[in-house]
Parts: structure tokens; sequence; C-alpha cells
């Protein structure tokens, strides 16, 4: 069994910082791809950003600048960040956890987590 957990969402200002947190554990052996997606009401899910196994790292335009992606290996938990600063009310959305991955049964799949909710108030 693989899970992805994340945490850290909540309600802030416009302009405030959150950090959202995965971590990805159970039946793995080895994780490739990680990414953030996320999704607003009424439009479809999007890619905010994503790192690759080497700590190669790729935004959307809309958070360029203000989101930052970061993952950590070295635990056998390994962890997912996305610190979100200088928030807009447009960054209102669930966030997803995804991790693209090969269990210790040997099947490679892309693996979510359950999504964290973030509220931007104006």
């Amino acid at each position: 069994q693989v899970q992805l957990v994340e945490s850290g969402g909540g309600l802030v200002q416009a302009g405030g910082s959150l950090r959202l947190s995965c971590a990805a554990s159970g039946s793995i052996f080895s994780i490739n791809d990680m990414g953030w997606y996320r999704q607003a009401p009424g439009k479809q899910r999007e890619l905010v950003a994503g790192i690759s196994s080497g700590g190669s790292t790729n935004y959307a335009d809309s958070v360029k600048g203000r989101f930052t992606i970061s993952r950590d290996n070295a635990k056998i938990t390994v962890y997912l960040y996305l610190q979100m600063n200088s928030l807009k009310p447009e960054d209102t959305a669930v966030y997803y956890c995804n991790a693209f991955l090969m269990a210790r049964w040997g099947s490679l799949n892309d693996y979510w987590g359950q999504g964290t909710q973030v509220t931007v108030s104006s």
C-alpha cells in the first residue's frame, strides 16, 4: 500500500504565506517526479509545481517567484513541500500532492493525496 498525505492548508489573507507538506510512505521502491496540483471550483486540475528525483523544478507561470517546491528524500518517508508566499485570492483551490513512483511490487504509477484546501481571502 502507498500513501500520500497532505497537510498545511488553511485560510489566509491575501499577501500571506502557507507551507504545504506531503508525506509519501508505504510500499515504495523509488519515487521519480513529484508535484503539486490544484483544482479550483469549476476548473480543471492544473500543475502548480513539479520536482524531479534529481531536484529539477518547474512552475506554472502564475506562481513563479511566489511558490517554491522542495523535497526531502533522506528519510524512509519522502516529504514534498510547497512554500507559498504572496498569496492571492486566485490561488484558492484544493491542492493535491502527486508522485510518479515504483511500488515494491514492481508497478510504476501515479499516486495522489487526498487534497488540502487553501483559501485566500481578499
